[in-house]
């Protein structure tokens, strides 16, 4: 990195800090509410982002030995079985969050007293989203519009609502922010990389799953930690404030040092300035960080498995059968398949196979 890019990061990261608690309104997609505070390290990002022709698909997984997977996944089995043993709950114990959504009724129809036609009523979808992580929920530089995989979501939520994909107000939030925002009704719906676990089930209600995504660790080319995690004992790992990621690299055997962030930008900006040695977390949101500075790359093996869903307030449960009947229409009709190939890469898998409780 050269003196200048690296003061330019400086600049941009202390502008960044300063304007933290700003709000700042700009059409986008319809009705858009922007905060200011990640324009600054998004704007780190734009040349590498104005070059890339494509996205690329996530990176394969080049299959660990099952001395190796078994050693990457202990830390996680573990602390699910505490978890469970903590509260005390059969049903925490019996917990499958790939299967604890709800099935959809029929078609997605907005009916006299749901929750969509009160938010039809409104006349927009208030939706809790990430600006900040590529190929998912990202601010065009280019374009100041937001896009992505998770965004393409909630458009089609939007569309069977009002007719009308562009009658949304985005909210961007951090990962410390989904929870609180379901539940203090900020937010109708979150749409924010946001794994679906049994703990967060105690609290919010999810979609049924319509992405699949795995932990791994991105680090410099420069770097020696080829092995992941397993090579980083020690050594500082970054990952998001309110992410189950965080966990899993406290848990992992070789101790290695959390340093907790607001955003997956800021651990970028401190990787890039030798702050932290790795960042570990979901491959889908590593292979956005990969695709902004060419000097990084994803290695290790799959730590644990992260299946996504759209978070929803257990106070409308008929909101989650009509978003999971959304979820279905676009499996069926070929749109779920498009966004990935857009946004995510090919080869396009099959869409997750939705399992419900009831």
């Amino acid at each position: 990195m050269s003196a200048s890019r690296g003061e330019r990061e400086d600049s941009e990261r202390e502008d960044s800090e300063r304007q933290d608690s700003e709000r700042e309104d700009m059409p986008m997609n319809g009705r858009a509410r922007w905060s200011r505070r990640r324009l600054a390290a998004l704007a780190l990002a734009a040349a590498g982002l104005a070059a890339v022709a494509g996205c690329a698909a996530v990176p394969a997984t080049t299959k660990p030995t099952a001395t190796a997977t078994a050693t990457a996944r202990a830390a996680t089995v573990a602390r699910a079985a505490g978890a469970s043993a903590a509260s005390g709950s059969a049903a925490a114990a019996t917990c499958d969050p790939e299967a604890a959504s709800l099935a959809p009724d029929g078609p997605a129809t907005v009916t006299a007293g749901s929750f969509a036609a009160k938010i039809r009523a409104q006349g927009y979808l208030i939706a809790g989203v990430d600006q900040s992580t590529y190929h998912f929920g990202f601010l065009n530089p280019i374009d100041g519009q937001i896009e992505g995989f998770d965004i393409d979501m909630i458009r089609a939520v939007a569309q069977a609502i009002f007719g009308d994909p562009d009658k949304v107000e985005y909210k961007a939030i951090s990962d410390a922010e989904r929870i609180p925002d379901i539940l203090n009704g900020t937010v109708d719906i979150v749409a924010h990389t946001m794994t679906i676990t049994c703990q967060r089930l105690e609290q919010v209600d999810f979609s049924s799953v319509y992405f699949e995504a795995h932990q791994r660790v991105l680090i410099l080319d420069s770097s020696s930690a080829a092995g992941g995690l397993a090579d980083l004992g020690g050594k500082k790992v970054c990952a998001t404030q309110g992410s189950d990621s965080v966990t899993t690299i406290e848990d992992y055997p070789t101790h290695p040092l959390v340093v907790q962030v607001p955003f997956w930008t800021d651990c970028l900006v401190d990787l890039q300035q030798g702050q932290v040695a790795a960042i570990s977390t979901d491959d889908s949101i590593l292979a956005g960080l990969a695709a902004q500075d060419p000097f990084t790359k994803i290695v290790g093996p799959e730590l644990t498995s992260e299946p996504y869903g759209l978070a929803i307030s257990k106070e409308h449960p008929d909101f989650v059968r009509f978003v999971n009947a959304v979820l279905a229409q676009e499996e069926s009709d070929g749109a779920w398949a498009a966004s990935y190939k857009r946004w995510v890469g090919t080869p396009v898998p099959p869409a997750p196979v939705a399992r419900y409780a009831g």
